[in-house]
Parts: C-alpha cells; sequence; structure tokens
C-alpha cells in the first residue's frame, strides 16, 4: 500500500471514530478513559500535536471543537454530566 492511501485511510477510520463519539454522547469522558486509556480531550490534544508537527497554528480551542463537533463549552453544557462515584473510583484506580 502506498503512503498516500494509507494516510487516506487512516483520515477516513479517524473521521468515523469522530462520528461514533458524536453518535455515543451518552459515553462520558471518564468512561472513555476508565475502559481505554483516552478521551475526547486525549484526541484533541493528538490533533493539536499532529498539527504543530506539519507547522500549522491550532490551539486546543480549536482541536476540540474539531473533536466534540462545537466549542468544547457547549458540548459540555449539553452532554457532560457529572462522574458518578463509582467513576471517579475507577479513574483513580487507572492513575495508580
Amino acid at each position: 500500500m502506498d503512503q498516500q492511501t494509507q494516510t487516506e485511510l487512516e483520515a477516513a477510520a479517524f473521521r468515523r471514530l469522530l462520528q461514533h463519539l458524536d453518535s455515543r454522547k451518552d459515553v462520558q469522558n471518564i468512561d472513555l478513559m476508565n475502559l481505554a486509556g483516552f478521551c475526547r480531550n486525549c484526541l484533541s490534544k493528538w490533533v493539536m500535536a499532529a498539527a504543530e508537527e506539519k507547522g500549522v497554528a491550532v490551539d486546543y480551542d480549536q482541536a476540540r471543537e474539531m473533536v466534540y463537533g462545537m466549542p468544547y463549552s457547549e458540548w459540555k453544557d449539553k452532554y457532560q454530566q457529572p462522574a458518578t462515584p463509582e467513576q471517579l473510583a475507577a479513574f483513580e484506580k487507572t492513575q495508580k
């Protein structure tokens, strides 16, 4: 497989991941962190780092808007739920 095709497939898979996460707003970032070790904010940081490697100026807010599909503050107001004690306890276990 040539590099261009691989890059296009990776980009398509990433867009599909974002679509999937958008369709599962019920899944909180803490759930993602507890189960997979990354969340939407991590993806945003990875987008920002990739942009920096390419010499493209993308700040954290812009990267989060790319991942969340809207400004983070709007997503947080509409969809973020307070973490439960169980979620917080599971998160603490993963941080050790």
